[in-house]
Formats: structure tokens, C-alpha cells, sequence
């Protein structure tokens, strides 16, 4: 069998970027084709309708649906605040009246005679786009939105928590292996991205979020400090919408895993300049993977022990001898490596089943034998 499909991570050099930037709902667009761009520019914007708050009047006021039009405060189509009185009975005496104040500010947007009830919408809530990476629009969508391209360095994570984020990178270790002690992760960041290296802990993130940053990588975290920072195992879902402060990208694993060399290298190589982060992860169909896009505006890429980028050539649509893979599985769990054999026959596993396998020569020098299932490319 010449190669094996499997998924894979890249980690790029230099690529090219292409970012669509598109609203949920039609909306305007703010800039034009061929512009220049920061992460923070505003390429589109739109009008999201506000919620919706049903209010019983016709219980508060213990009356029948069909009366309610005769004890309203307030028409469709009118203004009202928090708090605000929009129906209340009239009887003689005052200390009887009963009021049914709106729960929101907003609009009446509907009076039932039917079921009693009162329709209060909020305002509208105006949602920006930002461009995400510094680069230059080559497209527009009128109403829907833009593309953004950027010559850029690219890592993709395993893993991550919390939604886009940009700054500076800022590296306070000095290798793949160490970890970034309490102390460090406790100054004051400022938007900063940190690269931690192997691995986070809980307070950790806490302490960079207290402390200002924008985002923290690192190649590692334990599923326990992960339930201790949110609360909850992490299902097969979609993440990105956690609330913790910052965005987390886990490069490796989970448990204290060094961040692959040439990760970390490319990294601390690019120290100081505009990193865009999301943490946004999908596992199952759909593919998402957690990034860090350093768009590179003419900086000089790191290099491999031969002198040539590594990240230039497109990724290959399957796997072959000399291949970076990383392993997923254990015994070998977050180890890197290169295919020396792709090997055609079916074997014999653990599991009794018999399945087409590999042999990988590991960084430290090993070389083991895994089912092709149990590696991801490491694309570059």
C-alpha cells in the first residue's frame, strides 16, 4: 500500500492564511478588496435581533386573555424600561390596584389575547467582525462578509478552550521540557500570548488571566486541572465559548508532554511579534483545530537543520515514509516520530484484530510498531 489517510496537525513555517470572516446574518460589510488589515480591524457588523421576553400579564393581574387590551399601559410598538408598569388593574381603591411591570427594557412587540401574554423584545445588540489576523482582504461578500489572507507561520493544537485572541508572543522559557513557574505566570502580561511550555496547571491560567494576558500555549494540561479551571468535562462538543479569560492551546496532550522542538523553535523564534490564537476545537465530523497564526510581514522564517524552510510545501493527502507523525494513543501517547515503514500485510494487535500497521523511529532513537489509526500527521 503506497500511503495511508489519516488527519493531521500543521505546523508551517511559511504558508499562506485565508480567513473568511462571515456573520450569521446579513449585515454590512466595512472594508474593501485589497485593503490592508489588523486583527482588530472591523470588516462587518450587523444588527442581532434582541431576545424576546414573555410576560403573563393576565396572571399577574388575575384576569381573563380576552380582557387584557383593557388594562394595558403600553400599545405595540412602544417603548418601555426595566421596571416599567405596561398593565395594571383600576379599581376604586387605590391600595387594591394590582401592576404587572416589564421584566426588560425594550419594545412590545406583541399583546395576546389569546394565551395573555405580552411579547417584550430587548434592544438589538450590535455584533462587530473583526479581521483576526493582520493581513489583506482578497475577497468581499457584500452583506455577508470578507477573506482575509496573511503570509503567516501556522501551529495547530490538539486542544484548546476560549475563542479568538491576539498579541504579542512572549516566551519565559528556555526549552521545549521546562514549565513556566508560578512566579512567571504571575506578572503582568498585558495581552501577551504566552508560550508556557510542557504543560499548565489551573492557577496557572488564572494567574496569566488575572495578569492580562490574551492567550497561553502550551504543549500539555492534566484532565484534572482542566475540570478544576471549568468546572466540567470537556465532551466531544465544539469548544471555544468557555469563559476563563484567556484562550488555551494544547499543542501535544494532556498530562506534562514537552512541546514538540521544531513547535517550540518556530515559536521562540517569532518572540515579540502579533500572534492571532483560537482555541476553538471540534474532535469528530467537521474538523476544528485550535491555531496560532504569526503572520510573518517580511520577518525570516526559521530553518531546518538543511538551511530550507520547512513549511513551504503543501501537506501530501496521505502518509509515506519520513513522515512527522505524533502518536495517540498509548503507550506512546503525544511522542513524535518518523515513518520508516509503511507496512502493507495485515498484523496481528493486542485486541486480536488483525490491522495494517506502521514502524516509527522515534526522536529519542526507538523505533516502535503502532496501527496506522493510532498516529496524526504532523503537516508542514
Amino acid at each position: 500500500m503506497a500511503h495511508a489517510y489519516t488527519p493531521g496537525l500543521q505546523v508551517a513555517v511559511e504558508t499562506t492564511v485565508r480567513k473568511a470572516r462571515l456573520l450569521p446574518m446579513r449585515g454590512e460589510v466595512l472594508v474593501e478588496k485589497g485593503q490592508a488589515v489588523e486583527a482588530h480591524t472591523a470588516v462587518a457588523r450587523a444588527e442581532l435581533p434582541g431576545n424576546v421576553h414573555p410576560v403573563n400579564v393576565v396572571n399577574r393581574l388575575g384576569i381573563a386573555p380576552a380582557e387584557i387590551r383593557r388594562y394595558m399601559l403600553k400599545n405595540v410598538g412602544d417603548a418601555v424600561n426595566a421596571g416599567e408598569p405596561i398593565a395594571q388593574t383600576s379599581p376604586w381603591l387605590k391600595f387594591l390596584r394590582t401592576t404587572c411591570a416589564s421584566p426588560v427594557g425594550g419594545t412590545i412587540q406583541g399583546i395576546s389575547d389569546v394565551t395573555g401574554q405580552v411579547m417584550v423584545q430587548e434592544p438589538p445588540r450590535r455584533l462587530e467582525l473583526s479581521a483576526y489576523v493582520r493581513g489583506r482582504i482578497v475577497d468581499v461578500m457584500p452583506e455577508e462578509g470578507a477573506v482575509v489572507e496573511t503570509r503567516a507561520s501556522l501551529v495547530q493544537g490538539i486542544f484548546g478552550i476560549g475563542g479568538e485572541g491576539s498579541g504579542p508572543l512572549a516566551v519565559p522559557v528556555a526549552g521545549p521540557d521546562q514549565v513556566m513557574d508560578e512566579e512567571a505566570a504571575a506578572r503582568d502580561w498585558r495581552g501577551a500570548v504566552i508560550v508556557a511550555g510542557a504543560s499548565v496547571t489551573a492557577e496557572m491560567v488564572r494567574a496569566a488571566a488575572r495578569g492580562g494576558a490574551s492567550a497561553i500555549v502550551a504543549g500539555g494540561i492534566a484532565a484534572q486541572e482542566l475540570y478544576d479551571m471549568l468546572g466540567y468535562e470537556v465532551g466531544v462538543a465544539i469548544t471555544g465559548a468557555e469563559r476563563v479569560g484567556l484562550t488555551m492551546v494544547i499543542t501535544e496532550g494532556f498530562g506534562t508532554i514537552a512541546m514538540a522542538a521544531g513547535t517550540f523553535s518556530l515559536l521562540k523564534s517569532l518572540e515579540g511579534r502579533l500572534a492571532s490564537v483560537n482555541g476553538a476545537t471540534q474532535i469528530r465530523a467537521g474538523v476544528q483545530r485550535p491555531e496560532i497564526i504569526i503572520p510573518l510581514d517580511g520577518a525570516v522564517p526559521v530553518r531546518d537543520e538543511e538551511g530550507a524552510a520547512t513549511g513551504a510545501a503543501p501537506a501530501a493527502d496521505g502518509l509515506r515514509a519520513g513522515d512527522a507523525v505524533r502518536l495517540i494513543r498509548e503507550p506512546h501517547f503525544g511522542l513524535i516520530g518518523r515513518i520508516s515503514e509503511l507496512v502493507p500485510e495485515l498484523q496481528p494487535i493486542e485486541t486480536e484484530a488483525r490491522v495494517r500497521v506502521m514502524r516509527i523511529r522515534l526522536d529519542d532513537g526507538r523505533t516502535v510498531t503502532v496501527p496506522r489509526a493510532n498516529v496524526e500527521v504532523i503537516k508542514h
